[in-house]
């Protein structure tokens, strides 16, 4: 039919170093709260993604670990994420704020600059900075990407959420939609039940409690009226399943009660909860154990 626009679809995938505001832009671009938002960092331990249709595109956009040096093999397999995402995307959404130093990493910039898909650079959190800074910034990152188009915006107050998502559907390549179109992400119930208690846990708890956890939903019942889950949280030492379980079971109370309400609200439905603690000490190094956890293939 002339006249008729042509359908595009493509991978958008969202990297950047930890804490610049990935998982809240992502959450922002697709209108639901996908991606787990803490202000530690390694929130983000997998690649997540949030599908964003309408008649004529269908946007996948992809969260990514933040960028690190891995001390351990978990964290290995989180830049494995990474590099995947560079390597697969139709276009890259590369994140900075006004407060990290340009340089950082300065490896990813390099890959950047050589990429041929199109690169959208967000400079986030402009609303806690001044606007000379802002511009000297943006002049700072055309010189380092030439062929990147940049965009100042706060994901947090959604200030130029949608000029980023213009410039995205502009880069968008003619493609029929990867996904059905009431699709709105690639992950199970299961792991944004598992993603809610870990949430929990990096808000309830400090230090190296929250890196030295996994959350495994090992039972998910989906009943009429309301959902059964039983979720396992792995420590790695009988000091951490002590801290986690609290005083009379005080703490994991708290962070049982957090975790339902949010649930409810995300699934829509009544939430029976249990919560488990497990020590399995070496998780975070056996091929094993990420495997089951999700994190390799």
């Amino acid at each position: 039919m002339s006249g008729q626009k042509e359908h595009r679809a493509g991978f958008v995938n969202i990297i950047g170093n930890p804490n610049v505001g990935k998982s809240t832009l992502m959450n922002a671009l697709v209108g639901e709260k996908l991606s787990i938002v803490t202000d530690k960092a390694q929130t983000t331990r997998h690649r997540i993604m949030g599908i964003v249709n309408t008649d004529d595109y269908q946007i996948v956009y992809s969260d990514t670990p933040g960028i690190l040096k891995p001390n351990y093999r978990l964290q290995e397999n989180m830049m494995n994420f990474v590099d995947t995402a560079i390597g697969d995307a139709d276009i890259i959404l590369y994140v900075t704020d006004v407060v990290e130093k340009g340089d950082k990493n300065a490896e990813y910039i390099e890959k950047l600059s050589k990429i041929d898909c199109p690169v959208v650079l967000v400079l986030n959190k402009i609303d806690t900075s001044t606007q000379d800074k802002v511009i000297a910034l943006m002049q700072w990152w055309k010189e380092k990407l030439p062929k990147a188009e940049i965009i100042p915006a706060s994901a947090q107050e959604k200030f130029n959420v949608e000029t980023i998502m213009d410039a995205i559907v502009e880069k968008l390549p003619v493609s029929p939609p990867w996904f059905d179109k009431d699709q709105f992400t690639d992950k199970n119930l299961r792991f944004f039940a598992s993603e809610i208690i870990r949430e929990k846990i990096l808000r309830n708890y400090s230090q190296e409690i929250p890196y030295s956890c996994e959350v495994v939903v090992e039972a998910f019942k989906e009943g009429e009226d309301r959902y059964d889950i039983s979720a396992v949280i792995y420590v790695m030492r009988d000091s951490q399943k002590g801290i986690i379980i609290g005083k009379k079971g005080a703490a994991i109370k708290k962070l049982g009660t957090e975790s339902r309400i949010e649930m409810e609200d995300f699934f829509q439905k009544k939430v029976f909860l249990q919560l488990y603690v497990k020590v399995d000490e070496g998780w975070r190094e056996s091929r094993r154990e990420l495997r089951k956890f999700g994190y390799e293939e």
